[in-house]
């Protein structure tokens, strides 16, 4: 799957995580993923029919000082639930529409000194990068889907991001899984 396109063309829709990819990767367009009939599979199947392509899907990111309500709208209008959020031309962490709806938050607010939720940008509440699940993209390509779910299942994460090193040196992001996703394919909860 990762071999069949050039490393060029796939680089067009991926960030680097050390600042090295093309201005190209973070487009502000926010077109909405195509969403329709769950293609089921099996545990068997291979990985990377449930993994968020973005050689295929381009990654939808968003600044660090944007405000969480923003990022939420931002989410709903592109289709997704997850976001790499992007300093410049570096990922900095990622955030999920969990962590805006969820406790984090709260948290915040209790622990600084902001009152309002209207203030609280990405940063204040992202997961950072080094503490982002991430999953080796040489390993998803022989990996099956129960071999995922089994990752899910270890832990309480609602999105693991697949990395691969480049050739010319780098990270590279180059897809997603969501475990609501994973679990529609399946018809199961994990």
């Amino acid at each position: 799957m990762f071999d069949s396109q050039s490393e060029e063309a796939a680089c067009s829709s991926i960030a680097f995580l050390d600042g090295g990819s093309p201005a190209s990767a973070h487009s502000t367009e926010r077109p909405r993923r195509p969403s329709g009939p769950v293609r089921r599979v099996a545990p068997a199947d291979p990985a990377v029919q449930v993994m968020t392509d973005f050689s295929v899907a381009p990654a939808v990111t968003i600044a660090p000082d944007r405000l969480i309500d923003d990022a939420l709208r931002d989410m709903i209008v592109a289709g997704v639930r997850a976001l790499l959020v992007v300093r410049g031309e570096v990922i900095v962490g990622l955030i999920t529409s969990y962590d805006i709806q969820g406790e984090r938050p709260l948290q915040f607010l209790r622990t600084s000194g902001f009152t309002r939720h209207d203030e609280i940008q990405v940063d204040h509440i992202m997961t950072p990068w080094e503490k982002v699940p991430t999953l080796d993209a040489q390993w998803v390509s022989s990996a099956c889907v129960a071999d995922v779910v089994h990752s899910f299942k270890a832990s309480l994460d609602s999105h693991v991001v697949v990395v691969e090193y480049a050739k010319l040196g780098g990270v590279l992001v180059r897809g997603l899984f969501s475990r609501t996703q994973l679990e529609r394919h399946l018809g199961q909860s994990i």
